[in-house]
């Protein structure tokens, strides 16, 4: 009788322990994709208010280095407290990597962007980025740090995801379609930035708009490499946000400085634009950084890049709600 008590406690204590790790395991596959939903999202919001400050004659230089600033200022305090053993594995393969991810990641990629923004609508650039998926899986293919695998069901997935990706944004670039509709609720918030808006009804302007976008989205693909290949070498997330955010401060300082010689641009007051740096910097470069830098680790490249038409969704409601664009099929 004793002998089958015990038996009987035993299987349900590892009944137990079973569903807990099931529970667990569960739980661990689930957080990739919500941490992806979450950067999305952050980045939605950010790419609505840094439409709004292109249109209002701020120096987007100036504003893209105090970004970096911000960024830095909340990631490196993370870094230092949690991960300050990192310090002893920092080698100039890792510091250049970090250079790299600075550039793609950061200065070079925000400039692209924000300029992209100031010539078309913040829905068509990032139609444009629907491209990042399909640019890293070339490359990652192309660099052998995947296999296309064609005769397995995911590699064909793959494959057909790429190609749908490029379709899109051709018809995007080529076709200009009907109105579909919006969700307007009769708020403008470009009406008093009319300073730029004007330039969006040239064709000069419309394919330069284009161009700048579709290097933003190369630079996005190569900084995802980047990272995942910086991420074998130094596993430390808060530490690889802040080293990017360190980076893109300077370079991204440099470059304002370059091309920024009124000291009055510098100047930060209680506005629009203090709030889009903060909120760009902590949020989207800070908490993001950190947030993208451990999925890469988890999961890779290729599967953070597929989360970039989630952003196009949710840009193009937002934008329709509250800046009275309209959705359209084509440009």
């Amino acid at each position: 009788m004793a002998k089958t008590t015990l038996v009987t406690t035993f299987d349900g204590a590892a009944s137990c322990k079973f569903s807990m790790l099931l529970h667990w395991s569960t739980i661990e596959s689930v957080k990739p994709v919500v941490l992806m939903i979450v950067v999305q999202s952050i980045y939605a919001v950010v790419n609505i208010m840094l439409k709004m400050v292109t249109n209002d004659g701020s120096s987007l230089s100036v504003l893209i280095a105090y970004r970096f600033v911000f960024s830095t200022a909340f990631t490196v305090p993370f870094a230092l407290f949690f991960e300050r053993k990192s310090l002893r594995n920092l080698t100039g393969t890792v510091l250049f990597q970090a250079f790299l991810c600075g550039l793609f990641g950061g200065s070079l990629q925000q400039i692209l962007y924000v300029k992209s923004l100031a010539l078309v609508s913040a829905t068509y650039t990032i139609t444009m980025l629907n491209l990042i998926p399909a640019i890293t899986y070339l490359l990652v293919v192309s660099l052998r740090m995947e296999k296309p695998n064609l005769g397995t069901l995911a590699g064909k997935a793959k494959l057909m995801g790429t190609l749908s990706g490029i379709c899109g944004a051709m018809i995007l670039t080529l076709y200009k379609g009907k109105k579909l509709f919006n969700f307007s609720v009769h708020i403008d918030l470009l009406e008093k930035y009319v300073t730029s808006t004007t330039h969006h009804s040239h064709a000069g302007s419309h394919v330069c708009g284009l161009m700048l976008a579709l290097g933003t989205a190369f630079s996005f693909s190569l900084w995802y490499i980047t990272q995942s290949k910086m991420s074998e070498n130094f596993p430390w997330h808060y530490s690889i946000a802040a080293l990017t955010s360190i980076m893109g401060a300077i370079q991204s300082f440099i470059f304002a400085l370059c091309t920024e010689r009124d000291r009055s641009l510098w100047k930060l007051e209680w506005n629009l634009r203090l709030l889009t740096a903060a909120s760009a910097g902590i949020l989207a470069s800070g908490l993001c950084f950190v947030l993208l830098a451990w999925c890469v680790g988890m999961k890779g490249p290729l599967y953070v890049s597929a989360f970039n038409p989630l952003l196009l969704v949710l840009v193009a409601f937002i934008s329709s709600l509250l800046l009275n664009e309209y959705i359209t099929v084509g440009r």
